[in-house]
């Protein structure tokens, strides 16, 4: 099975690399399919961090990644290196109590926020303060406006980044207004990277996720149905022996993966992992059942 994702590079004002935008593909064409973002992101990260590898994706440099406010309230982001990834919030979160406690949690851990395609308003005030980044639609917002926000907030340590950037007269400027980062067609457009994964098996990874949810965890039953799938074996292991842990020895059970992740970190990986394979193939009506029994458990 072929797997896609596109970057998109972010450059400084001495237009070095800074960082790239990990965006969702679901083939060689290289335009966003509007689907769920929570499967969108959960497939990013799966085929990033598991299957095609940061080392080719990024070289060692940042990866902004688009998180959904169901993703932000699951403390999605906690399983993924602090060091290696910019916590990209979407324009159509709401700023609720719960999303900024959500956030202010992940600043505390050492994890960037940044603010995706911001407008101002007055609610988003709370996530301002929190944001490290704030990146701009130069095609969308006025000039004034622009720099009224960039004169008010970068003596907080807030540094700006303009989108859509498409021609040397826009870079120079944003360069004078006083964006801090840069990123769009005049630069790059995004590119494609893909790789073969091992598909997974629907019945086991239901399975696992029925597992994971009674009230406890029976880590011998887990470590079966995890190794009648070779998939879910193969990435549990990646993901454990990644840098992101740093054990001075190469880990090569299951049962001791799993309780080295933790029940916590554990119900947050497998559910990245069947959000994003359970839809795959079949109607998008069996993942809404999925879900709505769930939540009525």
């Amino acid at each position: 099975m072929d797997v896609y994702v596109a970057r998109q590079p972010i450059f400084t004002k001495r237009l070095d690399v800074y960082a790239y935008e990990l965006l969702f593909r679901v083939g060689k064409e290289n335009v966003f399919i509007d689907i769920d973002g929570d499967k969108a992101t959960s497939s990013v990260i799966t085929d990033s961090f598991l299957v095609i590898g940061m080392d080719s994706l990024t070289r060692g440099k940042k990866a902004f990644i688009n998180f959904t406010q169901n993703l932000l309230m699951d403390e999605t982001a906690t399983i993924l290196p602090k060091d290696s990834i910019v916590v990209e919030i979407l324009e159509d979160v709401k700023p609720s109590k719960e999303i900024i406690t959500a956030c202010r949690k992940l600043k505390d851990l050492g994890y960037i926020l940044a603010l995706d395609d911001f407008v101002f308003d007055t609610k988003f005030v709370p996530l301002i303060k929190l944001a490290t980044i704030i990146k701009i639609d130069i095609k969308l917002s006025g000039e004034d406006e622009a720099r009224a926000l960039i004169k008010k907030y970068s003596t907080q340590g807030i540094r700006f980044l303009a989108e859509k950037v498409e021609t040397q007269e826009e870079f120079e400027s944003a360069l004078n207004m006083g964006y801090t980062y840069f990123q769009g067609y005049f630069f790059s457009k995004p590119v494609i990277i893909s790789s073969k994964d091992i598909p997974g098996n629907k019945l086991n990874q239901l399975n696992i996720l029925q597992g994971i949810s009674r009230p406890g965890i029976d880590f011998n039953e887990i470590e079966k149905i995890i190794k009648r799938d070779v998939s879910i074996s193969y990435k549990l292991l990646r993901f454990i022996n990644s840098a992101f842990f740093g054990f001075n020895t190469e880990i090569h059970s299951i049962k001791q993966a799993l309780v080295l992740l933790g029940i916590r970190e554990l119900k947050k990986w497998v559910s990245l992992i069947v959000l994003r394979d359970l839809g795959g193939d079949k109607p998008e009506e069996l993942l809404v059942s999925s879900v709505v029994r769930a939540r009525f458990c």
